[in-house]
C-alpha cells in the first residue's frame, strides 16, 4: 500500500473499496485494526502539535478524509486515489455489519445521540447487532483522566460485548488519545475514530447534499449552516497556500 507524508502526517493511498476489504480481512482473522480519519484540519493541527502528529502516525490506517488532501497530492504529483470520508466509511462498515451480522459499539456524542443513531441504523439495517451505545460524557483519557473508574467500567462493558467494530467519536486528538491509551485493553477488532459521525447518523447534523460533496464543497455547505465554523474552515485555504508555495517534499511518498 502506497503511503504519503503530508506535512509530517501519514496518509494511506486507499480507496473506499480497499479500506472496507481490509476491515473485513481483519475481522475474519480476528485482528485489531485502528483507523483514523485525518483531513486538512487535522494536518494543520498536527503540524503544530507533535503529540497529535505522533498519535495519528501510530494508526494502522489513515484514510484521506478531505478533498484538500486530494488536491494537495495532485498538485505535488503524488495523487491519492480518492477521498475516503470517515462518514462514508462508517456507513459502509455498517452495511458490512448488516451483511455479515456483525456487532457494533458506539462511544461518543452528547447524551442520547448514540442511542438515537443506533435506532436509525437498526431501522434501515436490521441485521446489524448494536451491542452498545454510550455518550462521551464520562471521565477518562479523552479528558486527561487516564484509567478513571468510569473509563474502566466502559472498557469492561465493551470487552464483555466483544464488538467486531467500535466507533469512537470525541473529536480531534481526544479520540486518538483515548484509542492509543486503551487499545491494548480493548477486546474488539476494528476501531474507527470518526469524530462527529454519530451526530450525522442520528440526524442531529444534516450532511451536505450530494452535489456539494461531488464538487468538493462539503466544507462550504457546513460553513453556510454553521457560520461559527469560520475559524476552523480558514485552515483549508491556509493548508492549500502552504502546499502551493512549498517544495515538493511537503507531500512525499513513504514506504
Amino acid at each position: 500500500m502506497k503511503r504519503l507524508d503530508i506535512m509530517g502526517t501519514r496518509i494511506d493511498n486507499v480507496n473506499m473499496n480497499e479500506a472496507v476489504k481490509m476491515c473485513q480481512s481483519k475481522i475474519d482473522n480476528n485482528e485489531q485494526y485502528i483507523i483514523y480519519t485525518p483531513n486538512t484540519e487535522f494536518i494543520m493541527m498536527a503540524k503544530k502539535d507533535d503529540e497529535f502528529r505522533q498519535l495519528l502516525n501510530k494508526s494502522d490506517l489513515n484514510i484521506p478524509d478531505g478533498v484538500g488532501l486530494i488536491y494537495a497530492s495532485k498538485i505535488k504529483k503524488n495523487p491519492l486515489k480518492e477521498k475516503v470520508a470517515g462518514y462514508d466509511l462508517t456507513v459502509n462498515l455498517i452495511k458490512l455489519a448488516n451483511e455479515k451480522g456483525l456487532k457494533i459499539y458506539f462511544v461518543g456524542g452528547k447524551p442520547g445521540v448514540a442511542e438515537k443513531a443506533a435506532q436509525k441504523i437498526l431501522s434501515e439495517y436490521p441485521n446489524v447487532k448494536i451491542v452498545g451505545a454510550r455518550d462521551g460524557y464520562f471521565k477518562g483519557t479523552h479528558l486527561g483522566m487516564q484509567g478513571h473508574e468510569e473509563e474502566k467500567l466502559l472498557i469492561a462493558d465493551i470487552n464483555d460485548k466483544a464488538p467486531d467494530i467500535l466507533f469512537v467519536g470525541f473529536g480531534a486528538k481526544k479520540q486518538e488519545s483515548w484509542v492509543e491509551y486503551n487499545k491494548s485493553l480493548l477486546n474488539t477488532k476494528i476501531i474507527v475514530a470518526n469524530g462527529g459521525t454519530v451526530d450525522g447518523l442520528a440526524g442531529e447534523v444534516k450532511r451536505a447534499p450530494d452535489i456539494y460533496i461531488k464538487l468538493g464543497l462539503e466544507w462550504f455547505y457546513r460553513l453556510m449552516k454553521e457560520p461559527k465554523r469560520i475559524k476552523r474552515q480558514m485552515l483549508l485555504p491556509q493548508f492549500m497556500l502552504k502546499i502551493i508555495f512549498s517544495g515538493s517534499d511537503i507531500v512525499k511518498v513513504i514506504e
